[in-house]
């Protein structure tokens, strides 16, 4: 079980895939005492692994506060930041307080490249900075790498990269079109380079010792069975049965990209919300439609019900558009 939080909508960035639009600081975003019941309640619901995110969340003046009451909860706090802020002294008082680890940006191996995409100057620098600062403290670290057409190419010397860092992991996220996303849809992968791209990840993973992990391209699962891999993961898409995301004012929603209001924690528990919340049950059922509630692979897979709902009018349980397979047993 694991929970993403949005601690803020405040960013030193304004990234071209931003879901959250993220930039300046929301009215109204929880405070410290609003934090801390979420996270009493997000603990009673069951979630193990509680992830701080954003906006950047090192730019919550409480973050250090929040981690150790998330730690004192029995949960587990790693983070999705883009690293710049990461000096070594926020970072020995984070890994004091109880992260676990840091998940960080990098884009590209091309300092431009990520650069334009992050529009921030220097952002390459500060990143690779936060993670060197990090192994400085012995503080866990791993690179976050957003999947474009543009830099596909590279994602296996960034693999390389990432291992001689020192991170412990390098994941994977593909595009879904939401927040600003929705502008460069036209960059994301489609269904053939989607396979082709996942099943260089998992060759690649063949190669190394660190973890490699897709992130909406849940067909990895489907994949790694194919060629004979047993990876430590049990589901592709977790939106709505082991995974959501509440945004920085206290609202849920099944997963970061997809936009379904499901309750206010303000108004309603949340432990109560994860519990009753019909959209929760509803996708909790994995009668989806089309191929994926045909496929053989749909337990382990589950399609990205997000993409699903951008490409199907908002249908959730609709069949997820950028898969090969599509329930076609015994072929690719």
């Amino acid at each position: 079980m694991i929970i993403s939080w949005n601690t803020t909508n405040a960013c030193n960035m304004y990234c071209d895939h931003c879901y959250r639009d993220a930039g300046c600081k929301a009215e109204e975003e929880l405070n410290t005492s609003e934090a801390k019941t979420l996270l009493d309640q997000i603990a009673k619901a069951g979630f193990k692994i509680m992830i701080f995110s954003g906006g950047e969340p090192l730019l919550r003046t409480d973050i250090v506060e929040l981690v150790a009451h998330a730690k004192s909860l029995g949960l587990r706090s790693v983070f999705g930041t883009n690293g710049t802020l990461l000096t070594v002294e926020l970072a020995q008082k984070l890994k004091d307080a109880g992260a676990m680890g840091m998940g960080i940006s990098l884009d590209s191996l091309d300092r431009d490249k990520h650069n334009t995409f992050r529009k921030f100057p220097n952002a390459w620098e500060g990143a690779v900075q936060g993670m060197r600062n990090c192994r400085q403290v012995g503080l866990p670290f791993q690179i976050h790498t957003t999947v474009m057409d543009w830099n596909q190419h590279e994602l296996e010397a960034m693999t390389d990269f990432a291992v001689a860092e020192g991170a412990v992991a390098h994941h994977f996220f593909f595009l879904v079109p939401t927040g600003r996303a929705k502008t460069i849809e036209a960059e994301s992968l489609r269904a053939h380079d989607y396979e082709d791209v996942l099943t260089r990840i998992m060759n690649k993973q063949k190669e190394v010792k660190i973890e490699l992990k897709p992130t909406c391209a849940p067909q990895f699962m489907r994949i790694a069975k194919q060629m004979g891999m047993d990876l430590r993961f049990k589901r592709g898409c977790l939106a709505g049965t082991s995974y959501c995301i509440i945004s920085p004012r206290g609202k849920v929603q099944p997963c970061a990209y997809l936009n379904i209001p499901l309750g206010d924690v303000r108004e309603t528990p949340f432990d109560e919300i994860w519990e009753n919340n019909v959209v929760l049950k509803e996708l909790r059922t994995l009668q989806y439609k089309g191929g994926c509630g045909a496929c053989e692979y749909k337990v382990a897979c589950g399609g990205c019900r997000a993409r699903a709902a951008y490409y199907h009018e908002g249908d959730y349980m609709a069949e997820e558009p950028w898969c090969l397979y599509h329930g076609r047993t015994g072929q690719a």
